[in-house]
């Protein structure tokens, strides 16, 4: 009978949380199907927390090259994904991309008066000439569409067309606008390896593998925790299909008087001991680990996580103390005076618990947080963590 504190060590485990692995940066990141990357600067924190010795050079130059790159997957939301992923993971999400896009009352006034079918043939075209800003992609659809917004159609041409946010954005300290192209015009040796998902047995393998690999990174879980994860449907028949490859596990009831619950996981993927010691890690805005269930007390209380939950869907950057969503952190950056590039550049992390800690956690989480500055304002000239009570 699995608590949430075993399925908190097994999801730490599959994460590289317990230990950080010395595999490179592609395989992890498509170890964990991908990390969330809204904000440019969220995979280097989520790869630093996983990965021994990361640099962000190691992510620039996955992303220069192109083996890495960011396009909207999963739950129709940014991540860093492997350019042989890609394909298969865009292809998954158009479906979830167009649902959301079709139920989105502000914009249903537009989908009356776009032909959607050319809309993403036209947006296909233009920014397959050449990477285009999203204004940019807007104005021109809109010159066919006069009717329709331009921040709508450049949405729906996003939703309905598999593209990639090119760089220089998303590099270490690189601005840019948000530029895109065409998945296939980013890494067409990538797309043209890939298998064609329109066909309904290839789709079916490609699902079935993909509900693998997120047993892998974030097993055990339920046919709810999948669907959760990556916004797909319908998905209990796949999993039904796959039950004689895993292991059927049961779980404490959420509530007290529930009923037992019945997790999937693959034979051989980790699950160790509860006790299991979990040190102290600063997760990036947004980071899977919290959003990846349908059921979130492994990783965090339900009373924590509805504290924390805005209007708009926004998260914060976490922290977690044995193994828990236990504070959240932000940073901010001071000038004043000369400094090695100008004005000194003071940048200072504050953590802000969910409930008081004991102090020998308060000094784990402060050790933590030293180098996590460090790492994060690399090119400020001092660095100093507070702890907010």
């Amino acid at each position: 009978m699995l608590d949430d504190r075993s399925l908190n060590r097994a999801l730490l485990a599959r994460q590289h949380l317990l230990q950080r692995t010395s595999d490179d940066v592609p395989t992890v990141v498509e170890h964990l199907v991908g990390l969330q990357a809204q904000n440019p600067w969220s995979p280097f924190l989520g790869l630093w927390s996983r990965v021994d010795g990361f640099t962000t050079a190691d992510l620039d130059a996955a992303l220069t090259d192109r083996t890495l790159l960011r396009m909207a997957v999963m739950r129709s939301t940014v991540h860093l994904v492997t350019a042989r992923d890609a394909p298969v993971l865009g292809a998954l999400a158009v479906p979830v991309m167009a649902r959301e896009l079709r139920g989105n009352s502000r914009r249903r006034g537009a989908l009356d008066v776009v032909d959607l079918d050319r809309l993403v043939e036209r947006a296909a075209a233009y920014v397959r000439a050449e990477p285009r800003r999203t204004t940019d992609l807007g104005a021109h659809l809109a010159q066919e569409w006069p009717a329709a917004h331009p921040q709508d159609l450049s949405a729906f041409a996003r939703a309905l067309l598999p593209m990639v946010q090119v760089t220089p954005r998303g590099l270490w300290r690189q601005s840019a606008a948000t530029t895109w192209t065409t998945l296939d015009a980013w890494v067409p040796d990538a797309v043209a390896a890939a298998e064609d998902l329109t066909a309904a047995d290839v789709r079916a393998r490609a699902l079935e593998d993909v509900v693998l690999r997120y047993l892998g990174a974030f097993g055990p879980a339920s046919v709810a925790d999948v669907q959760a994860w990556s916004g797909l449907t319908g998905l209990r028949d796949v999993l039904a299909g796959l039950r004689d490859r895993l292991v059927v596990l049961p779980a404490v009831p959420a509530r007290a008087g529930g009923r037992t619950r019945e997790l999937l996981d693959l034979p051989d993927a980790p699950r160790p001991d509860g006790d299991v010691p979990a040190p102290v890690r600063l997760l990036a805005d947004y980071d899977n680990l919290w959003l990846a269930h349908a059921q979130r007390t492994r990783v965090i209380d339900d009373e924590h996580r509805l504290r924390l939950r805005t209007p708009n869907g926004r998260l914060p950057a976490a922290v977690l103390v044995d193994g828990r969503v236990r504070a959240t952190w932000a940073m901010t950056r001071e000038s004043a005076g000369p400094g090695r590039a100008g004005r000194r550049v003071t940048a200072t992390l504050t953590v802000t618990p969910l409930d008081p800690l004991p102090a020998a956690r308060r000094r784990e989480v402060l050790e933590a947080a030293e180098p996590a500055v460090r790492f994060l304002a690399d090119d400020a000239d001092a660095h100093v963590v507070r702890y907010a009570d």
